[in-house]
């Protein structure tokens, strides 16, 4: 069996991301027998973080794992986009998790993290009548071509991502999991997304970002508004997708993954309301991770 490992991933755009791959503690196995979770961290996580080594041990007791830290996050290059260019970091783990073997790969993001994971399926998944117009440098336009696209053309010269003679769909996964999901972009109706706003769009702000938080964040902004979570959400289908929120979150309110619910396909999509559940990694308790486990386990 694949041991545990760390890598260097280099994304579709050249930047480097530090990843760790941990197998699954059962004995006797080969990955392709395996569900691995490529997990995705909030803003300001990493890796390293407390939070997200207590999600990926929790996970890791029924499955492999594999953790990274999104651009501009932890060890890895470049500067965060805050969920635009993020896809293609998430595009990358995927990917190396098809590389060491595993035939069933569910993606599982938290907060920034998830709408990575809603935006990801849509542009690199299984829906072969429509998909959004691919990654551009500058952002990616929200309007939609017939067929399917390369995802990352534009960045790559035209060429299908990934190592020479991957399929482009290397990067789909099998299933989704959004936990403490945005809906929209700009969203600022709460103190603490206000105090979010504010590290990304102002120079002191992005200044305690990258020396207080350990997260650089590009300060060109935005170009082009990516495609947002809930226009991505209906063009996941037949991938089957899981929408988790708590009734406790102080960022977004009950209306962001009620959106997401409702643009999603409802036969390929679940939601759940959790009782008592803050805020994504750092709130979830052991018990919400295994039964997110159990939920991939099924429908991937």
């Amino acid at each position: 069996m694949t041991g545990e490992r760390r890598a260097t991933l280099l994304t579709d755009d050249g930047v480097s991301i530090e990843a760790l791959y941990e197998p699954s503690p059962a004995p006797g196995t080969e990955p392709s027998d395996h569900l691995v979770l490529v997990v995705g961290h909030g803003f300001t996580g990493a890796l390293e973080r407390p939070a997200l080594r207590r999600v990926a041990s929790a996970f890791r007791q029924r499955t492999a794992v594999i953790t990274f830290s999104f651009r501009g996050h932890g060890r890895s290059g470049g500067r965060s986009t805050v969920g635009d260019r993020e896809v293609l970091d998430l595009a990358a783990a995927v990917r190396w998790a098809r590389r060491l073997g595993h035939r069933r790969v569910v993606t599982v993001g938290f907060s920034m993290g998830g709408s990575v994971v809603i935006r990801q399926a849509a542009l690199y998944g299984k829906n072969e009548e429509m998909q959004p117009v691919h990654v551009a440098h500058d952002g990616e336009r929200t309007g939609r071509s017939p067929g399917r696209t390369d995802p990352a053309a534009a960045s790559t010269g035209g060429q299908a991502p990934g190592a020479p003679g991957e399929a482009a769909d290397g990067a789909a996964p099998d299933a989704v999991v959004a936990v403490s999901a945005p809906a929209r972009w700009y969203y600022r109706g709460t103190a603490p997304m206000r105090r979010v706003h504010w590290a990304i769009t102002r120079p002191a702000g992005r200044l305690v970002s990258r020396y207080g938080l350990r997260t650089r964040i590009d300060p060109r902004g935005w170009a082009v508004d990516p495609l947002s979570p809930v226009a991505a959400a209906p063009l996941i289908a037949p991938t089957p997708l899981l929408i988790v929120h708590g009734d406790r979150d102080p960022y977004f309110p009950l209306d962001h993954p009620r959106m997401l619910a409702s643009a999603a396909d409802p036969s390929a999509s679940e939601l759940w309301i959790e009782p008592g559940f803050g805020h994504a990694e750092t709130a979830a308790s052991p018990a919400l991770l295994d039964r997110i486990a159990d939920w991939a386990a099924a429908h991937a």
